[in-house]
C-alpha cells in the first residue's frame, strides 16, 4: 500500500486506514512507538507485559551490538 503524508498544521501526518487499525487492535487512545533503523519508521503499538520487554530488548541488542559481539568472542 502506498501513502502520502498530508499537511496537519505545521507537522505532517499518515492517515492509517481502518481495517488496518482494527487488524492491529488499535484506537486512538492506543500509544504507538516510533523508531527508526536509519531507513524505515517503525511505528509499533505499545503494549504491557511481554511484548514491551521484548521490544526493549530488542532495542539494547540493536544499540549494543557491537560491543555485544565483541564480548562473545
Amino acid at each position: 500500500m502506498k501513502k502520502k503524508l498530508s499537511a496537519v498544521g505545521n507537522s505532517y501526518g499518515l492517515v492509517i486506514e481502518k481495517p488496518i487499525l482494527e487488524l492491529l487492535k488499535i484506537d486512538r487512545d492506543t500509544e504507538l512507538e516510533m523508531t527508526t533503523d536509519g531507513e524505515r519508521l517503525i511505528i509499533e503499538p505499545i503494549r504491557s507485559g511481554k511484548k514491551s520487554l521484548k521490544s526493549s530488548a530488542e532495542k539494547i541488542m540493536k544499540k549494543h551490538d557491537s560491543t555485544f559481539r565483541k564480548l562473545a568472542k
